[in-house]
């Protein structure tokens, strides 16, 4: 599998990072994946053997159970991998056991490297903005990690555009360590991204690290026009429409997908990883595999390339809305 740069690091990374929020499946996390440490440990050892040296998780997932178990996993096998896990969700009952503030940031990076077995992190991310904590505050606080040993590299997930860039400004300001990483939804069925936070992250050279690549689900083919939802599948249950989209448009995007992969002997899956890999700035696509056999087709993602033509294509039929100003500047821009 190939690597690539972790941001504006020097570390690489593969292109495909293995996502652990299916590991555990305790409280809100039930529905997403119920994968206890004999089934991860096989997943885990799968995916090393299959290229991968990036993984994922964060303190939150089964309320700390996640982390647990992909150390375990991991084992003595830990120095060859790049692990990354997030900060800022709620992880006790307390007033101060969430956000960002030095204190719950401190707390929670020690939690999780207990929980981890693990003397260091590589990326640490704020799993999202934080209103109530000034962001001079978390920075420092993350530079502190950093300038302990504890973290190597910081990141950043689900962040506006404007949020993030005061956050970097404050770093190069102030001197502190700067998050080389966006971790953000971006799938064909959701590239709202591009509107502000790609062209941020190329101009300023963060890697981009998409979360649900397959939509929930939907891309993978599982959901077609017209034809039963499958028993027991997130986006049957009516109730549970975390990720809310035009399904008409995402059922042609599926079919489009089903003509792209068959071109390649491929897999609709592996066609909707394959095209985010094609899309500038990202670096590393989180998958979450729950089985082995959902892994084995995950990783054959990286065997073949889809076709500029075949981007292009996708881009036409899936592209987001152009809200106000990106239309007006992309006519001023045209006027030069």
């Amino acid at each position: 599998m190939k690597t690539r740069f972790l941001g504006n690091s020097g570390v690489r990374v593969s292109e495909l990072c293995f996502g652990a929020m299916t590991f555990g499946g305790k409280g809100y996390w039930t529905g997403i994946g119920q994968v206890q440490q004999k089934e991860a440990d096989e997943l885990v050892d799968m995916a090393i053997d299959g290229g991968i040296n990036f993984f994922d998780t964060a303190d939150v997932y089964s309320e700390g159970l996640s982390e647990q178990i992909l150390g375990k996993a991991l084992g003595d096998k830990r120095k060859d991998i790049i692990l990354a896990t997030k900060v800022r969700g709620r992880t006790g009952k307390g007033p101060n056991d969430v956000g960002l503030s030095r204190k719950h940031i401190a707390d929670s990076c020690n939690a999780s490297l207990k929980r981890l077995g693990t003397d260091y992190i590589d990326l640490y991310q704020v799993h999202s903005f934080d209103p109530m904590t000034p962001l001079e505050e978390t920075l420092r606080a993350l530079d502190d990690l950093v300038r302990d040993g504890k973290v190597r590299y910081i990141g950043v997930s689900n962040f506006t555009g404007w949020q993030l860039m005061k956050a970097l400004s404050i770093s190069e300001k102030q001197n502190l360590e700067k998050f080389v990483t966006l971790q953000a939804l971006y799938s064909l069925i959701a590239r709202d991204l591009e509107n502000e936070l790609v062209p941020l992250c190329l101009d300023q050279k963060l890697g981009i690290l998409p979360w649900s690549p397959l939509g929930g689900g939907f891309l993978t083919g599982k959901y077609r026009r017209g034809k039963t939802r499958p028993q027991g599948a997130r986006r049957t249950d009516p109730t549970n429409q975390f990720l809310q989209f035009d399904e008409e448009r995402g059922f042609d995007i599926v079919d489009e997908l089903e003509r792209i992969a068959g071109s390649h002997k491929a897999t609709i899956t592996q066609a909707a990883l394959n095209y985010l890999l094609k899309k500038p700035g990202v670096t590393s696509v989180i998958i979450g595999a729950k089985t082995k056999d959902q892994l084995a087709d995950n990783l054959k993602t990286t065997d073949w390339e889809m076709t500029a033509e075949e981007v292009a294509r996708l881009d036409e039929m899936s592209k987001p809305p152009r809200a106000y100003p990106y239309w007006m500047l992309e006519r001023t821009v045209q006027d030069r």
